[in-house]
């Protein structure tokens, strides 16, 4: 006589209780980690106001520094200003400078010119 097999509901049915037991015994157990202790919540809560207050000053010297290399680029461009006003200085300096070379040589020629037609007004 062939053994009966089970069907396919009832090897669902068998497989679902399994299920069922180890999940209540599952629950039953208490939590791994426990509650926590008071010890290691003041200490949870210490260490996360030590890492906030290393945060802050992270953040205020981060502050700081990018102010002082603000300021540092702000210092760098008003001397390249004035650098460039004294160069533009310089240059204009000597333009006045030529030009009035320029007009004293002129003036000389012309007095040497006026001389050369007195002298030959004169003759």
């Amino acid at each position: 006589m062939p053994k009966k097999e089970p069907s396919f509901a009832e090897r669902l049915q068998t497989a679902a209780k399994a299920k069922k037991t180890q999940l209540e015994k599952i629950r039953a157990l208490p939590p791994a980690d426990g509650a926590p202790s008071a010890d290691g919540q003041t200490a949870q809560s210490e260490a996360e106001a030590a890492r906030k207050m290393r945060t802050a000053e992270r953040k205020h010297s981060d502050r700081v520094a990018a102010q002082e290399r603000e300021a540092q680029r702000v210092a760098d461009k008003a001397r390249q200003a004035q650098a460039a006003i004294e160069q533009i200085a310089s240059k204009e300096a000597e333009r006045v400078a030529q030009i009035e070379a320029e007009a004293a040589l002129k003036k000389d020629q012309k007095a040497a010119r006026d001389a050369k037609y007195a002298a030959r007004k004169a003759r």
